[in-house]
């Protein structure tokens, strides 16, 4: 337990003791009458019984002040005292009660976030095959696990490939609608024999989800992904962007975003848009890298209300390996924003690191 909490919960015996001081020094002032706020604040951070003991020790406390410097122990004044202590100990122990049963499921509910982010957002292998993987995550809500980001790699016999994606929205929707268009990644990524029919499959595996959804919510739903796949045998790297920001590709020092030559629709939005999917083909050679990010990273803005110039800040750390590029990336994004990152954020590196064989 750190040093600020530990005084934190000593705050109430050194309050009664503070009191007792300063009523024996001057008895006229009435000091005593502070010792109610001993078991209040004890309610704070102690469990019941101490809240209690600590209330009985502001009572004893009084008691004595009141008999031994002539506040009247018998008089209407003192007894006010101890009646309004006896109170607020009862009062605060009935909170810390309270109090305790609210950290208990907080934790309950902390460890089911915790089980679900094990399913849902698994921990990525440092090495696939001749791909090298860092990974940045952070849920926008406080105190969260998992959000409406999602990311995923597999080693498949067409290569590496990846997907990261966006929900739109928030909370425990946007968490589900992750979870149908991982699961369904998942489920396809080694039979599909190209990303295009990868996306289509995550398309009809969002449908169907939808289908149970009220219209008005279903018609909202969507997804930006982008897929790419790295295959072990040639020096290339194929993407499908669906609505999804451009990763950028950092050859040689040098930062460029990659555009897509055609639009890919988003998931879910395929039959207002069309199912047409672009695969691009890019040079991605060894020691190239891949920075595939949400828009959480390029949308955050800062007090004047300007986007986070990604490119450029990148262009800083080009040469620095994967992990320490993203440990730069997230400690500039948070001083940009002043720490208040109001959006998921993902950011992930695919480094070709050996020799194709």
């Amino acid at each position: 337990m750190d040093q600020p909490f530990e005084w934190i919960r000593l705050a109430p015996l050194l309050l009664i003791a503070l009191t007792v001081v300063a009523d024996t020094l001057t008895p006229h002032l009435q000091f005593n009458r502070l010792l109610g706020a001993a078991p209040a604040l004890a309610a704070a951070t102690w469990p019941l019984a101490g809240t209690l003991i600590i209330g009985l020790l502001a009572i004893v406390a009084a008691i004595g002040l009141a008999a031994t410097y002539n506040h009247d122990l018998g008089g209407t004044s003192s007894l006010f005292t101890v009646l309004a202590i006896t109170a607020i100990t009862l009062a605060a122990a009935y909170a810390s009660r309270v109090r305790q049963h609210r950290e208990r499921t907080l934790a309950d509910v902390r460890t089911v976030a915790e089980t679900a982010q094990q399913v849902l957002l698994r921990p990525l292998p440092p090495h696939l095959g001749h791909v090298d993987i860092e990974l940045l995550y952070q849920a926008a809500a406080p105190h969260a696990r998992i959000g409406g980001d999602f990311y995923e790699a597999r080693q498949t016999q067409h290569g590496v490939r990846l997907i990261i994606g966006d929900v739109r929205g928030r909370g425990l929707p946007a968490v589900e609608a992750a979870a149908v268009v991982l699961s369904s990644f998942r489920v396809n990524v080694r039979d599909a024999p190209d990303l295009a029919d990868l996306a289509a499959r995550l398309e009809t595996s969002m449908n169907e989800y939808c289908e149970d959804l009220p219209s008005e919510d279903a018609m909202e739903c969507f997804v930006t992904t982008l897929l790419v796949e790295i295959p072990a045998g040639q020096s290339i790297a194929r993407l499908v962007t669906c609505g999804h920001p451009p990763p950028l590709l950092l050859h040689e020092g040098e930062v460029r975003e990659v555009e897509p030559s055609a639009p890919s629709p988003p998931v879910n939005m395929a039959a207002l848009l069309g199912a047409q999917y672009q695969i691009d083909v890019i040079p991605f050679t060894v020691g190239d890298r891949l920075l595939l990010y949400t828009d959480g990273v390029s949308e955050s803005r800062d007090l004047t209300g300007t986007f986070y110039p990604l490119s450029q800040r990148i262009r800083r750390w080009s040469l620095a390996t994967p992990r320490q590029l993203l440990a730069h990336l997230h400690q500039d994004l948070s001083a940009y924003v002043s720490g208040a990152l109001d959006d998921d954020l993902t950011a992930l590196v695919a480094h070709r690191a050996a020799p194709d064989t």
